[in-house]
């Protein structure tokens, strides 16, 4: 849970509504979620790398993503430990793990412990954060 040390936070409100749809600006920097299965990476296939919409970090390679069941984005695992930062969220009556970006601290989505081996985590994430990048930009065959 360490504070990312990059430029990106530094933005100021206007800056992060300037750069963002307005949907990315609502889960981005208002902890907002996106209704289940509307995202357009919740059935998304594709080899390749999903980064932050918002800074660009990556954060998710496909070869973790699978089908939750969920609607949304899943996950058993971040590119490196160091992608995500995890924050105790109480909200709306229950007590989860948020999940941030750990470079500009946008939200992403939350971790739950229901995932597929080998971690046996789900990185239950938000479409509307996230960019994705094929193989073949991302320097793979």
């Amino acid at each position: 849970m360490d504070k990312p040390n990059n430029a990106a936070t530094a933005r100021s409100d206007a800056e992060w509504r300037a750069q963002l749809t307005p949907e990315q600006y609502a889960v981005c920097r208002c902890s907002g979620t996106e209704r289940a299965f509307t995202g357009k990476y919740w059935d998304h296939k594709a080899d390749g790398v999903y980064t932050c919409v918002a800074c660009g970090t990556p954060l998710f390679l496909s070869d973790a993503k699978y089908d939750s069941g969920s609607g949304w984005p899943s996950y058993f695992e971040p590119v490196s430990p160091s992608a995500v930062t995890e924050h105790v969220d109480e909200g709306h009556g229950m007590r989860r793990v948020e999940i941030r970006c750990a470079s500009c601290e946008s939200h992403l989505g939350h971790v739950f412990p229901d995932g597929p081996p080998p971690t046996g985590l789900r990185y239950c994430i938000n479409s509307a954060a996230l960019d994705f990048h094929p193989v073949a930009e991302v320097g793979g065959g």
